[in-house]
């Protein structure tokens, strides 16, 4: 028996266990671990026999836990699929002012840089916290990755686009 512990913000907890056990029931029963939940701690301990699915289960729990929804974090499942995480205090330093500046240059005005960062590279992206957030199949992710990077460093949003979409049309074409 393989076991796990990870630590979600409290604020999350409610979400990891889902309206009525719901999304920790799905969890377990499509993974075929157990769950321990310490609600005040904010800790989960994941158990199971295949450490393959305790992984996939830590990555779709560290997924809820940065701010997406379960159907989105389930997709992790897929192997397919993968999560990156952007700390913003890799660009903003200890400076909380620069932190807000920069973190407001992902989420654009009314959300509109974050969804389009979102259909060019047909992933899911969060901002939690001081995180971003990136979850979809591998190569996109990655293209989202140095795009999110490349705005966070004061790349203007216009050429990024650009890039994105010229390494996505590169992608389609190697499909």
């Amino acid at each position: 028996m393989f076991q796990q512990e990870i630590k979600v913000p409290k604020q999350r907890i409610a979400v990891v266990i889902g309206k009525e056990g719901e999304t920790k029931k799905q969890l377990q029963t499509r993974t075929k671990t157990e769950l321990e939940i310490d609600s005040d701690e904010g800790i989960i301990k994941i158990k199971g026999d295949d450490s393959v699915h305790l992984f996939k289960v830590e990555k779709i729990i560290q997924a809820i836990g940065r701010g997406f929804n379960p159907e989105i974090a389930l997709s992790l499942l897929n192997e397919n699929n993968c999560l990156e995480i952007v700390q913003i205090k890799d660009f903003s330093g200890k400076s909380k002012k620069k932190e807000k500046r920069i973190k407001s240059r992902i989420i654009g005005a009314k959300g509109k840089t974050r969804n389009t960062l979102e259909f060019l590279t047909s992933t899911h992206i969060s901002i939690y916290g001081k995180t971003i957030s990136i979850i979809g199949e591998i190569e996109p992710v990655a293209i989202a990755r140095q795009a999110i990077q490349d705005i966070l460093s004061g790349a203007p949003h216009g050429p990024v686009y650009g890039v994105i979409e010229k390494r996505m049309k590169d992608l389609k074409r190697l499909k």
